[in-house]
């Protein structure tokens, strides 16, 4: 039997943290992620502030994460910096995932051209960076599933066949 993905959710949103406003996303990537079969082990909710999203980004991987999913602070307003923060801390980016979620999101809505969603190896996890719309975040990560427990297993030094 293959071992289940350690998974740590994080909301990226100024409101959400402040208690203002529910998270939605969270939830709703955490149902995707356990509908996968995957365990989530670590969630949190924090603002969108680089250094905020860094701690709990290192914060899952304490928690053994093999991957961290994000959702929120992929657009173009000005306080969205979650890709900002992942590439700071991260090891190598890997583009196609991000180029995926895009092509595909194109197909569903025409504002998908402005996501700045993105993956990146930060340490022995696989980062991705998720829409803050809970179902844009939960079909990106539906684009993108397949790829994901190989990478994992690369990552956190599972042998595999390449």
């Amino acid at each position: 039997m293959a071992e289940t993905i350690r998974v740590g959710v994080i909301t990226v949103s100024d409101r959400a943290s402040k208690g203002e406003y529910e998270d939605l996303g969270g939830p709703e990537v955490r149902k995707a992620a356990e509908g996968y079969g995957w365990t989530v082990v670590s969630e949190s909710v924090v603002s969108d502030d680089k250094s905020a999203i860094q701690r709990a980004i290192r914060e899952c991987i304490a928690k053994e994460c093999g991957l961290v999913l994000t959702t929120g602070g992929t657009g173009v307003a000005p306080r969205d910096v979650t890709p900002e923060a992942i590439r700071e801390i991260s090891d190598r980016e890997l583009p196609g995932f991000g180029e995926v979620m895009r092509m595909e999101s194109l197909k569903i809505t025409k504002n998908a051209i402005l996501s700045r969603n993105l993956a990146a190896a930060v340490g022995s996890a696989l980062v991705i960076a998720l829409p803050g719309k809970p179902s844009g975040a939960v079909e990106c990560l539906s684009f993108v599933v397949g790829a994901i427990p190989h990478c994992v297993k690369v990552l956190t030094g599972v042998p595999t066949s390449c």
